[in-house]
């Protein structure tokens, strides 16, 4: 019985007779380490990042259509979440554990870590530079709406709810990412696993 190592490590013999090594000792790659991908429930995340662009693709084309927010950061907004939404077609489509779908998925999740990235900025400075709206009673032109004053705070809440949503956004990419990096081996070495081969000796005549 002779076992072949899957990798170039050269077998360790243990000497036994003429005829061949007692025991012989080969490392070969384990076939389930691909799977660790799976562990990331890639499905879940990856519908979590399609609902929660789209969700953001459309917010932002509200904003521009009404003129509520700012149309470059709008935008923005609108163009790196169709990479996310990319990014989470990718993630679920890898679950066939093909080397070409993880290698993709990864390179789709470092730019959807990016573009999280860029829409976390852009939603800081909208709430920062966002001018306060401020509308006036036909009767005292001197003092700003109740209802206008309850529009801008929400407009502010908002930008501070896409900015929850942006972390989130970005940790999910960067969490597909690990576990492509982990099972492609660009970031870790091929785990082998030892495997011993008894060679029965010749029987005696």
């Amino acid at each position: 019985m002779e076992a072949v190592a899957s990798n170039d490590q050269p077998p360790i013999h243990i000497p036994g007779n003429e005829d061949g090594p007692l025991v012989a000792v080969t490392f070969q790659k384990n076939p389930q380490h691909i799977r660790k991908y799976l562990e990331a429930e890639p499905k879940a995340l990856g519908l979590t990042q399609i609902t929660l662009s789209v969700y953001q693709v459309s917010m932002g084309l509200a904003s521009i259509a009404t003129g509520f927010g700012s149309v470059p950061s709008s935008t923005v907004q609108v163009v790196a979440s169709l990479f996310v939404i990319m990014a989470g077609i990718a993630a679920i489509a890898a679950q066939n554990l093909q080397m070409a779908a993880l290698r993709t998925c990864l390179g789709m999740e470092v730019v959807a870590s990016v573009a999280s990235a860029i829409n976390f900025f852009a939603s800081t400075i909208q709430i920062s530079d966002h001018p306060r709206l401020m509308c006036y009673s036909s009767f005292n032109a001197t003092e700003p709406s109740s209802m206008c004053r309850k529009l801008g705070d929400g407009i502010e809440h908002y930008h501070a709810e896409e900015i929850v949503l942006h972390v989130a956004l970005f940790a999910i990419s960067v969490t597909l990412a690990v576990y492509c990096c982990k099972v492609i081996h660009c970031c870790t070495p091929m785990s082998s696993t030892p495997v011993i081969t008894i060679n029965a000796p010749p029987s005696q005549r």
